[in-house]
């Protein structure tokens, strides 16, 4: 089975084709045209400037997914399209373009949750097989990686620019939700103390950079809701703190800055491990899958295998590569493998605030 993936849900336009034989996912193509450069201009992502670049974006980033991914139009079984949550006129230029897609081509069309298409980044499997993509595969085609896919049950963390939750997987399509942030999203909190910092944006992969060489002992930072036991999570006062220490001390010189973003992302982490381990435990799941733009941070998941480690837990975990971890079209197209439900595409409408 081969599908198109549609992906728009932010200031990305990415396309993706998938072919899926049993088991084993290869991935053909992988696009992603991105605005970030004139989003970091000024400071942040402007909805009406993204979705503009978007429209000028999604037919070549279309053809040049088909075209790079040596298929047919015909070749393709169906398409799948990122339908929420995130903005609006995005997510339009998304939805509407696979809609009339799917009514030319008469194709299956397939919509995905945003949020739940992160995750699914973590069924592709190792080694890749990949065609025109920045990811590389030194390893046999011929190979697959059986035990690399999750099995259920299975914990997933979402820690991304605008979400952080915590779900127990018990099937593909079957899920509950345990909690998530109650403000600030843990990325948010990032781009936030980034700027505070006068880094530049994004903020989450410039405070990490200038983390590698900091010290996170030297600023006792909050870690709001640590300690509860529940599933929810809180980074606003952790925000709120950092903005305090840094008017109280005035400017900061080079090893202070360092220092302060080890220790935020220190606190951020803490905090993202603990929640995360307390619900394997508590809903005894051995699996956990990372998902989102945050997972990209290598201190994050060195910790946690480090936390994992030093508790001789069974837990294995699953993270994608740092490429499938922001926004893509791969993880869309593989979430729909897995949840194939095509709707009628003159039903489908983009949701801006879908949740999990």
């Amino acid at each position: 089975m081969i599908i198109l993936g549609i992906e728009t849900s932010c200031d990305e336009t990415a396309c993706a084709v998938l072919k899926k034989e049993g088991n084993r996912i290869q991935i053909l193509s992988n696009i992603v045209a991105s605005s970030a450069l004139l989003q970091a201009k000024f400071g942040g992502v402007i909805p009406e400037q993204a979705a503009r670049e978007q429209i000028k974006s999604i037919i070549p980033a279309v053809k040049t997914a088909i075209d790079g991914s040596g298929i047919k139009i015909s070749d393709i079984d169906a398409i799948a399209v990122t339908y929420g949550p995130g903005l609006i006129g995005s997510l339009l230029v998304g939805t509407e373009t696979a809609k009339t897609l799917a009514f030319l081509w008469n194709k299956p069309l397939v919509p995905v949750n945003h949020l739940l298409g992160h995750f699914y980044a973590n069924w592709i499997q190792k080694p890749f097989t990949i065609v025109n993509s920045q990811l590389t595969d030194s390893c046999s085609q011929k190979q697959t990686a059986k035990s690399n896919l999750p099995k259920f049950p299975c914990i997933g963390l979402l820690v991304s620019g605008g979400h952080t939750d915590l779900v127990l997987f018990k099937n593909h399509g079957k899920y509950k939700y345990l909690g998530g942030t109650r403000d600030d999203a843990s990325g948010e909190c990032f781009d936030k103390c980034a700027r505070l910092l006068k880094l530049p944006y994004p903020g989450g992969p410039a405070i990490a950079e200038l983390a590698k060489s900091g010290n996170p002992k030297t600023f006792n930072l909050p870690r709001p809701m640590i300690n509860s036991k529940d599933f929810d999570f809180s980074f606003s006062g952790l925000k709120t703190a950092v903005s305090n220490l840094i008017k109280e001390k005035g400017s900061l010189k080079p090893n202070e800055l360092a220092n302060l973003a080890a220790s935020i992302e220190e606190a951020i982490i803490d905090v993202l491990i603990t929640k995360t381990l307390l619900a394997t435990q508590t809903y005894k799941a051995n699996q956990i899958i990372i998902a989102g733009g945050v997972a990209a941070n290598q201190s994050l998941i060195r910790n946690l295998k480090l936390k994992i480690g030093s508790l001789k837990s069974k837990t294995k975990l699953f993270v994608p590569p740092p490429k499938l971890c922001t926004d893509n079209a791969v993880m869309i197209a593989a979430a729909a493998f897995f949840n194939y439900q095509p709707i009628n595409p003159f039903t489908l409408q983009a949701n801006p605030s879908l949740a999990l």
